[in-house]
This record gives structure tokens, sequence and C-alpha cells, in this order.
């Protein structure tokens, strides 16, 4: 059993793709876990079907301070903040409600309830914006370069804030590109892959940016972490394998593993005009501090993802399958 077994945990958005990974690991670890979610809802939960009647769950919305109180009645030894409005190209129409989830939300989730072991502020490497090195130091200034990385960045340094001149035990997190199954198609590698296994048209810029890309069972090992190592409070700490590839090599790579015979256009599509050509996490800190590093490498975790992807559309496609019924309704 994890250290964490027995323990109370909080986690807003502990339903959404990366931290439904990390809820499901700490019920099966003895936790007694509460995630915050705008519906008390299995359906608008998915993701977390199968534990769901071990869950607490709090229905709020984290803009609405009034709407937390469930969080004090809960009592969290422990909270993860991962709750945001998380979509960086929509951000720029949505400013507006972007900045009330990402900043407002998160000073109302630190405000709502004092009396934790340990809060983990789940931020983002996009905060970096344009740097002059490609790799993404925790001592680099932060040049946020969207609605939502400012919002996230207002987050954290409302938490330096609480750090700094109230002494709360807080820790903050920089994940970087995460991946793996759950994951919407918003994101490149399973877009890329859904696109490659029903053999559709792959159209893409000409892929020079690189990015480096977790498994998110090697980024939920460093959150578990997080909330363990006692030089972990009052720190800031990226997490990421500092490993790149481009997005033109990412591509062609999903192409060949998912066997597909789909038409490879890459360099149809224009570059975005605020294109960060490249990004990756110097992780020294989470290994010294934590003791992280990756357990999956990118290829297997690929693979597990590719197999995950491969599954899903086939119960989603097969009219007699208990998913496709579901959707009917």
């Amino acid at each position: 059993m994890s250290i964490l077994g027995g323990k109370r945990i909080l986690i807003t958005g502990g339903s959404g793709f990366i931290f439904s990974h990390l809820t499901r690991r700490l019920v099966q670890a003895g936790a007694e876990v509460a995630i915050v979610t705008r519906y008390n809802s299995i359906i608008d939960n998915v993701r977390v079907a199968d534990i769901w009647n071990q869950l607490h769950v709090i229905e709020a919305d984290i803009r609405d301070l009034d709407a937390l109180r469930g969080i004090k009645d809960f009592k969290p030894h422990i909270i993860y903040h991962a709750a945001a409005y998380n979509h960086v190209g929509s951000s720029f129409t949505k400013y507006n409600e972007v900045l009330d989830v990402n900043a407002k939300g998160s000073a109302n989730v630190l405000e709502c309830y004092d009396d934790f072991e340990r809060f983990i502020y789940i931020s983002t490497s996009e905060i970096y914006g344009y740097q002059s090195q490609p790799i993404f130091s925790e001592t680099m200034n932060p040049q946020p370069i969207s609605p939502y990385s400012v919002g996230k960045y207002a987050g954290e340094l409302y938490c330096r804030m609480k750090m700094d001149i109230m002494k709360r035990p807080i820790v903050i997190i920089r994940p970087f590109n995460a991946f793996g199954p759950y994951q919407t198609r918003r994101a490149v590698i399973p877009e890329m892959i859904e696109t490659c296994i029903t053999g559709k048209t792959v159209r893409s810029t000409e892929g020079r940016q690189t990015r480096e890309f977790n498994y998110v069972d090697n980024l939920v090992d460093g959150f578990e972490l997080a909330a363990i190592k006692e030089n972990a409070i009052g720190q800031i700490i990226n997490l990421g394998c500092g490993e790149e590839i481009s997005i033109g090599d990412l591509i062609r790579l999903i192409h060949k593993e998912t066997g597909s015979q789909s038409r490879l256009e890459i360099g149809a599509l224009p570059h975005r005009p605020t294109e960060i050509w490249r990004m990756c996490a110097d992780w020294h800190k989470a290994n010294d501090i934590l003791g992280w590093q990756p357990q999956v490498t990118f290829l297997e975790g690929l693979r597990r993802t590719i197999a995950w992807y491969r599954e899903f559309l086939t119960q989603f496609n097969d009219k007699h399958s208990g998913l496709h019924q579901l959707c009917r309704f």
C-alpha cells in the first residue's frame, strides 16, 4: 500500500484526462479520495466510472467560493488543484472565462480551506512561453503567451504569495505535454492515432517544431512523490522527460506503429503565428528533490496508447457493444 493510503485526498479536476489516472491510483492505494466536479454525474465524469462509488463527489464550480464548502466538510489532508480551462488555442476567444477559472478559481480553492498538510498546484510548461534557450528550467522568467498560460501563471503567483507570506505547505508542479489513455483528440497524439487507425488523410504543418511527450503514468508517479517528499514543500518543479521529437517525426512514427494506410500530407497546413519551435524540460530538480525519473519509455507508452485507442474505437463502432449502446441515450 502507498504511503498515501488512509489519507483524505482532494483532487480538483480529478475526472479529467491526467488526473483520472491519479484518482484511480490513489483509490487503489487505499486513500479516501474526493473529486471536485461541476456535475455530480457519472456520465459527465466517465473516465472514473469504474471507481465512481468509491469517490466522494463534491459538486462545485471553483469560480464560486460558496460552492466549495464541501471541501471544508471533507477536511482533506492533501489537495491537488488541477481543475482549469486548459485549451490553449480557444483561450484567445474565451479569455474572460479562462482567467476566471484559472486565476480566480485557483485563489478560491486556496482560500476555501486552510488546514491542509500539503497543497499541490498543477501549473503548466506553457507558462515559459518564448525563451532564449529551448530547455526550460525553473529559474527562467516565465513569459506566458496565451490567456490560458497567463491564468495558470496567476494561480502560481497566488500560491507563491501564500507560501512566502503565510508559510503554507505548497508545491508547484509544471508538467510538460502528457499523453495516454482517455485523452481527447484535441491533443496531437490522440488526434493522429485516431486519424491513422481510421485511415483518414493526415494533414499537418511541416512539423519542424519539437516537443516532449510524457506518458501519463510517469507524470502520476511525480504527482504522488510531490505529496510525499518533505523537501518538495515551497518548490517549483518541472515534470518532464526532456526528450524532444519533432511533430513531423511523431506523425511518421504513429503512422508506422498503427500500420496505417492513411495518406500523409505533412506541410499542408501553415504554422501557428505564435509557434514555439522547441520546448523541453530541464528535469534535474524533479530527480534531485522528488527522486523522479520516467519509468515508461516514450515508445512503450505510445504503443500502450495506440492499443487503448484501437480497443476504444472497436468498442465505439460495434453496434452491439455496451459503449455503443450507452452513447444512444
